[in-house]
């Protein structure tokens, strides 16, 4: 295997990059100087060397604890638990949002070999006890899969027993959505979740 397409089947393993793009971003870097090639490759070594997982919710930050974690602004009755960091950015984004959050590191999916073991659930249910007076409310934001409801499904069962309220992120017909072309499914979560006008 060539060095150029030894580099290509590295970026076809980020997840969304197929064989041209990870060809596109080969060739893009190869018309770069050295010295702009060698940034971006100083750039990764240092975010894989300084940025790990936050020792409270897993979420990703260069100190021991994120912004989020140590802001004393943030409501610390309400945790929102997702699937991934990058969903804590996408929330975080609208501005609608101002309490914890925990990152999960992934869902459950027996089938891939992924059970509660393999994701950061210890730690929330131990942040739950220990703030068991103060956290009033977890919100489930896991993915609309299978897998999403599995894990939404489990963590109720063990967190709602430990005494916070558990509610789930609404689902249904996007702002602006047509009811033509909005799927079948959709449309029985968005009567299911409907809300008094």
């Amino acid at each position: 295997m060539s060095l150029i397409q030894g580099l290509v089947s590295e970026f076809k393993r980020l997840p969304g990059v197929g064989e041209k793009t990870a060809q596109r971003f080969v060739h893009s870097l190869l018309k770069k100087s050295n010295r702009e090639a060698m940034k971006l490759a100083d750039q990764i070594r240092e975010v894989v060397e300084r940025v790990h997982p936050c020792n409270i919710c897993g979420s990703f930050t260069e100190l021991e604890e994120c912004a989020i974690c140590t802001n004393p602004n943030r409501d610390v009755s309400l945790i929102c638990v997702v699937e991934e960091a990058h969903e804590v950015e996408a929330i975080e984004r609208t501005s609608g949002y101002s309490g914890l959050y925990h990152v999960l590191g992934g869902r459950l999916s027996p089938l891939d070999g992924i059970g509660p073991q393999e994701l950061n659930l210890a730690s929330l249910f131990q942040r739950v006890k220990r703030s068991i007076s103060s956290v009033r409310e977890v919100v489930i934001a896991t993915n609309s899969t299978v897998e999403g409801e599995a894990t939404a499904i489990y963590l109720e069962a063990v967190i709602r027993p430990l005494g916070p309220k558990v509610t789930r992120l609404a689902r249904g017909i996007p702002v602006g959505g047509d009811l033509d072309y909005v799927d079948a499914s959709t449309i029985v979560e968005a009567l299911a979740g409907r809300t008094e006008m």
